[in-house]
């Protein structure tokens, strides 16, 4: 049909729309919808017609004719702004479409939806090519865990800093969004590398190996923006720390704090003398050094060791103690010790400046 034969039926669909006939109602929401993709030109008056009578042809069809006229006007750049408000507040099998993909909607209209509806809403929002902080950040606010998941998954989904924290404390508790997390390619990098002792060994080299592609600046950068949001209230300190780290301080003084030293005390039960040499010799706080040896992290020890700079023969040695009461614990230590052979200084020294920000709280 021509442009200007379809404009001279639009006044004759127009007036058919008051036919009282469901069925013949819903021929005539099909033929006009035909009918605005075949009219290549338009007049202002006739796009609020099409607009107006489309919705409320609309609002009187049954799900799924609401759901077909949705997928067919999802896309549609000049589709008419009045129907797509009208089908992106209607039930979430009928909304997806243009709320996953309508370039009609403006953020405002996203912020009304992701405010009123629920969770099918949300995760279809959360699918457009591009969400703005504004609307990411309700979304965060709230979306659940799986809705979550999916905006952390689009790349084209812009967090701010203060949703992406929130986004991230949110993923330290649930496994099911730790992936989404790691591999989110716009996630802070003091905000990645808090995921590491949380995350599974995979997960673990991919922030590590991400750790050693940061341009400098940016590294130095990512360490500003957590050095203001870290906490030092870590627990309690155990009840032999001072003497412990008066020894330590000790041996630091007559030259004698090595890192043969930390297999010794280990060897001898002096746990708390061991954490605090390991704290002392890789620059790092007590809290992540017990932390590290508590909960048996002995990849993250490799990562500690490597960047003190400990061969390997040192670092083996120390992972044997600390597995000592494990049948399986010389082939486990050496499962690590390939890994530390594997790990480059230049990424370890890199992730533990993070680590090394809790540090400095604790001093502040």
């Amino acid at each position: 049909m021509s442009a200007v034969a379809a404009a001279s039926r639009l006044p004759h669909l127009i007036a058919l729309a008051q036919e009282g006939s469901s069925e013949k109602r819903r021929d005539l929401l099909r033929e006009l919808t035909g009918h605005f993709f075949g009219s290549t030109v338009r007049t202002a008056r006739e796009y609020e017609l099409y607009g107006t009578v489309l919705a409320r042809l609309a609002a009187d069809m049954e799900t799924a004719v609401r759901a077909e006229l949705s997928l067919r006007f999802a896309t549609a750049p000049d589709a008419p702004a009045i129907l797509i408000r009208r089908l992106a507040d209607d039930e979430a099998s009928v909304a997806g479409a243009v709320l996953a993909s309508s370039p009609v909607l403006t953020d405002d209209d996203l912020l009304g939806v992701v405010r009123r509806h629920g969770q099918d809403h949300l995760r279809a929002v959360s699918t457009r090519a591009s969400v703005s902080e504004a609307v990411a950040e309700v979304i965060v606010e709230r979306g659940d865990d799986q809705t979550l998941g999916t905006l952390l998954r689009n790349d084209g989904a812009r967090l701010s800093r203060k949703a992406s924290e929130t986004a991230v404390e949110r993923a330290k508790a649930n496994p099911a969004l730790h992936e989404a997390t790691v591999y989110r390619a716009t996630l802070p990098a003091d905000l990645l590398n808090d995921m590491y002792f949380v995350v599974e060994a995979r997960l673990r080299r991919q922030i590590l190996e991400q750790n050693a592609r940061m341009d400098p600046a940016l590294l130095e950068s990512a360490l500003a923006a957590g050095r203001a949001r870290v906490a030092a209230d870590d627990g309690a300190l155990p009840a032999d720390y001072a003497e412990c780290r008066n020894y330590v301080e000790e041996l630091k003084a007559a030259g004698q704090l090595t890192p043969q030293m930390l297999a010794r005390f280990l060897r001898s039960g002096g746990q708390t003398s061991f954490l605090i040499a390991l704290a002392q010799l890789a620059d790092i706080d007590f809290h992540t050094a017990r932390q590290i040896v508590e909960r048996r992290e002995l990849d993250a020890l490799a990562v500690v060791c490597k960047a003190a700079d400990l061969d390997r023969a040192l670092f083996l040695t120390n992972a044997v103690v600390l597995l000592n009461d494990d049948g399986d614990a010389m082939a486990k230590a050496h499962s690590y010790a390939r890994m530390y052979s594997e790990l480059t200084r230049e990424a370890a020294l890199r992730t533990i400046r993070f680590w090394r920000m809790r540090r400095g709280a604790a001093a502040a």
